[in-house]
């Protein structure tokens, strides 16, 4: 048997044995076809391998694409012309976490300029899960090496909201596809305030640059926002015209 060295997604449909996820295969559209954005899934970390089914024991959780997907309108040509490195990768699996404190507030953070994927970019905390982690595990390392926030399982409750299906360059017309991620999102809520949390805020400036702590109805405004489309959700009134940041600058917030 062949050894297993990261975590994979590997899907089953129709009772099928899980099968390891091509590189350029749209795992969204493995379940929904090649319109559609958005399916409903059952996930399981079985033996290091992140599968995905349509076998639904627990109602599923959503797992999405962006319309503007380039796993979804990558042609056959342009597969063929990705390099043998790129090809071989498989679809690997990532963890983000949004932690909610106790009073509704969330937080983001940006991605380092230096960073090859995504620089500058606005995320809350996450990475890659690691061999035999379970996907908690992994959220909650990834919050402590990111922003130095250290918190156990018993200091928070936690619920897996979704899973997003990442294409990097986000856009065709950005490039061809260097890295495909399945990425799991996890709610984490904390009993402390922003302000308790913030105090213990010690990022990793090789990976964040800033910090913000936003309102949680302005990123369901964010979240519910569709690409492209001016009008395509109602902004509440109440929302903040201004939010402030924290910039990390030589080890002190800015």
């Amino acid at each position: 048997m062949e050894k297993v060295r990261k975590i994979l997604v590997h899907l089953s449909r129709e009772n099928a044995a899980p099968q390891c996820a091509r590189f350029v295969q749209s795992i969204t559209g493995h379940f929904v076809g090649s319109v559609e954005d958005q399916a409903t899934v059952s996930c399981s970390l079985e033996n290091n391998r992140f599968i995905l089914c349509d076998r639904m024991c627990d109602g599923g959780v959503p797992l999405k694409r962006a319309s503007f997907c380039p796993i979804k309108y990558l042609s056959h040509s342009e597969a063929d012309s990705l390099p043998p490195d790129t090809l071989n990768r498989g679809v690997d699996v990532g963890v983000a976490v949004l932690l909610q404190s106790a009073n509704q507030r969330l937080l983001l953070t940006r991605r380092a300029s230096s960073l090859r994927i995504f620089p500058n970019v606005w995320v809350p905390p996450g990475g890659h899960v690691e061999l035999d982690e379970k996907l908690l595990d992994a959220g909650l390392r990834e919050l402590k090496e990111e922003t130095g926030l250290k918190l156990s399982p018993d200091e928070i409750s936690s619920q897996l909201l979704g899973l997003w299906e990442s294409v990097y360059p986000p856009m065709l017309s950005r490039g061809l596809p260097k890295r495909h991620h399945i990425v799991t999102y996890i709610l984490l809520k904390s009993c402390q305030s922003h302000l308790q949390l913030q105090a213990c805020l010690r990022p990793d400036p090789a990976e964040v640059s800033a910090c913000v702590w936003v309102d949680a109805g302005l990123v369901n405004v964010v979240v519910s926002a569709v690409d492209g489309e001016k009008d395509s959700v109602q902004i509440p009134t109440d929302l903040p015209q201004t939010i402030s940041k924290l910039q990390f600058l030589g080890g002190l917030f800015l």
